[in-house]
């Protein structure tokens, strides 16, 4: 046991994952997006162009005149939760810290340039130290994935392909890559829960994390096992009906249901990988470089191959019946992720040139917990 910083409750020692890079929680799906727009040509040039457009000094300003600013004065139990969460990734320049009156337990990384973190009244007054330590980390690994980034990129992206008719894309084209955008950030939402187990290693707190924001702060009369029986019927439960039920909750919701959650951080943590981080066995970030787009394609595909052969649900099983396997899922995830990398190039190259024109005032986006 270590003491707490703030001389309130023991804290319980836990691993500092040195030079641990962000590969390590990223989901193969989040990963070969990730990689793609980091290798986009001139992507750089446009990260450049938005910080002049989107008013992220507007949105700071809003935080630091109406939320509290989170430090060893201000919310001090709170802080030492995020600087263990920070100390446990490595991070040694935390980002700065808010807390905004909202009675429901929640938490947002916004910005491009300096992005900061925002969790509400509900996450500190109804979440324990081990939970609390869980969302923090949570936040930070959107942060330390650049997740913040490229999803205020891409919807501005998106919302000009939509207004302005000289983009070369179609409004149905357009909406298949708004529904691959939602897929990609609810892989993210996946990616930040396994650094959230990471920050905190405790894999009780991070379940008890999500039981929360299924069902509330008071977990008195929640039982954990019942919970994840819960996450077995909705991924297999029912018939077709249930499943396209389910496609039109999710198909354009950023972030995955509670128990679908909890189901794949379970099953991550049981896969052994959270395991091997805590031993050592993790990327570093000074290998960074050497990600390979084509090696994050496959194994984004053989990801969506695997669940696909894996799933319980009966719109998939019928598709298996119906064409023969899974083995042509994964080729048809490569091939979109291909489509949507060349539109997102050519989408890059005008929004750079556009960028340069029109006035700033350009709003942008932020990650909800």
């Amino acid at each position: 046991m270590t003491t707490d910083p703030t001389g309130n409750t023991p804290a319980r020692r836990r691993v500092t994952l040195t030079g641990i890079s962000s590969r390590a929680w990223e989901h193969p799906a989040d990963r070969g997006a990730l990689t793609a727009l980091r290798e986009l040509r001139g992507f750089d040039d446009v990260v450049k162009a938005f910080f002049g457009m989107w008013n992220e000094r507007g949105f700071r300003l809003s935080y630091l005149a109406g939320g509290i600013r989170v430090d060893h004065r201000q919310y001090p139990s709170v802080y030492a939760r995020y600087a263990e969460a920070g100390a446990a990734l490595d991070i040694e320049e935390l980002p700065e810290l808010y807390v905004e009156q909202n009675p429901m337990i929640g938490g947002k990384a916004i910005g491009l340039d300096r992005p900061f973190i925002v969790i509400t009244t509900g996450a500190v007054q109804q979440l324990d130290d081990e939970e609390l330590r869980t969302l923090l980390g949570h936040e930070l690994g959107h942060v330390r994935s650049g997740h913040a980034v490229y999803k205020t990129i891409l919807m501005v992206l998106t919302r000009w392909a939509t207004n302005i008719a000289w983009l070369p894309v179609g409004a149905i084209a357009i909406r298949a890559i708004i529904a691959a955008m939602y897929e990609w950030w609810r892989k993210a939402e996946l990616s930040a829960d396994r650094a959230g187990l990471l920050a905190g290693q405790d894999p009780a707190a991070a379940l008890r994390l999500l039981m929360k924001l299924a069902g509330g702060g008071d977990l008195s009369q929640i039982d954990t096992t019942a919970f994840l029986e819960q996450a077995a019927e909705y991924a297999g439960g029912g018939d077709v009906r249930d499943s396209l039920h389910k496609l039109r909750m999710t198909a354009w919701s950023s972030h995955p249901v509670p128990v679908a959650r909890a189901a794949d951080l379970r099953q991550w943590t049981d896969s052994g990988a959270y395991a091997r981080i805590l031993g050592g066995d993790y990327p570093h970030r000074d290998t960074d470089g050497d990600a390979k787009v084509s090696d994050a394609a496959k194994e984004a595909a053989e990801s969506y191959r695997e669940s696909f052969a894996n799933s319980t649900d009966p719109l998939v099983g019928l598709v298996r019946r119906v064409g023969g396997g899974a083995a042509d899922i994964g080729e048809w995830a490569g091939s979109q992720a291909g489509k949507a990398r060349d539109w997102a190039s050519t989408a890059a190259d005008s929004a750079a040139r556009a960028a340069r024109r029109r006035p700033p005032g350009t709003n942008g986006g932020a990650d909800q917990q």
